[in-house]
């Protein structure tokens, strides 16, 4: 679990980066997810895009990738929502002190 202080700081490297995923009509299947998974793996902290045609909010795959993951959700804004998820092998954002 991160700290209030620690999503403030995601959110502010997040502004930084574009959407590297769309979840469309397909929806978020087991194939999405582990690219997703690869990732965050990869990247640390990820946006996702969801389309209008994808059949539900931004809201419900949030909660739908939170969950299958494991990862923490940092920010829905509008379609746009952002994932962190701390690398095993790629360490690359050093949280700051809770």
């Amino acid at each position: 679990m991160i700290s209030t202080k620690q999503r403030a700081y995601l959110r502010s490297l997040a502004n930084q980066i574009d959407p590297i995923f769309q979840v469309g009509k397909g929806g978020i299947e087991a194939p999405f997810i582990r690219q997703v998974e690869d990732a965050l793996e990869k990247r640390e902290l990820i946006k996702i895009h969801i389309l209008e045609n994808s059949g539900m909010d931004a809201r419900e795959a949030h909660d739908q990738l939170v969950s299958a993951i494991g990862c923490e959700g940092i920010q829905i804004i509008g379609s746009k929502i952002v994932l962190y998820k701390e690398s095993k092998n790629n360490k690359k954002i050093e949280l700051p002190r809770r």
